[in-house]
């Protein structure tokens, strides 16, 4: 149509770091990582779902969180996907896994990466656990992976 511009694509590459407050319960959470290797959940008082990573309020029925609940550092590999392609923000070099994991005493769903493990020889099903790093930042990367047990 006369007067209405082209539309043209623009591809580019953004680094836009930044910071913020994780709030009470996820700096507890990442303070459990970081400081004693232990992986912390909350339970709900309304449908005593025990919520990994930790949430004030619980999704299923909106109740608030209180008791906090040491999960285990293992768990079930629920589903997971592999990662061909190197991009920047990655923190790990390609090809890399990430799994959705259920941990023992959770019941909610972790997702993070997988280690130690060719990616051919994955399976859902398989059981993983927890590898720290050596010293932990006081984030979710204090888990380095998850590996097959």
């Amino acid at each position: 149509m006369k007067g209405e511009a082209e539309s043209v694509v623009i591809t580019s590459k953004i680094l836009l770091p930044f910071s913020y407050t994780a709030g009470r319960t996820a700096s507890r959470f990442f303070t459990e990582l970081r400081d004693n290797q232990r992986i912390m959940g909350k339970k709900c008082p309304k449908c005593n779902r025990v919520i990994v990573p930790p949430r004030k309020i619980c999704g299923k029925c909106f109740a608030e969180t209180s008791e906090w609940v040491k999960v285990s550092n293992r768990g079930t590999l629920i589903s997971y996907t592999v990662v061909y392609k190197p991009m920047l923000h990655l923190p790990k070099e390609t090809p890399l896994a990430y799994g959705i994991i259920k941990l023992d005493g959770a019941d909610t769903n972790i997702v993070h990466f997988l280690g130690e493990v060719d990616p051919k020889e994955i399976k859902p099903g398989m059981l993983v656990q927890a590898v720290f790093r050596e010293k932990g930042e006081g984030n979710i990367l204090d888990i380095d992976y998850f590996k097959p047990i």
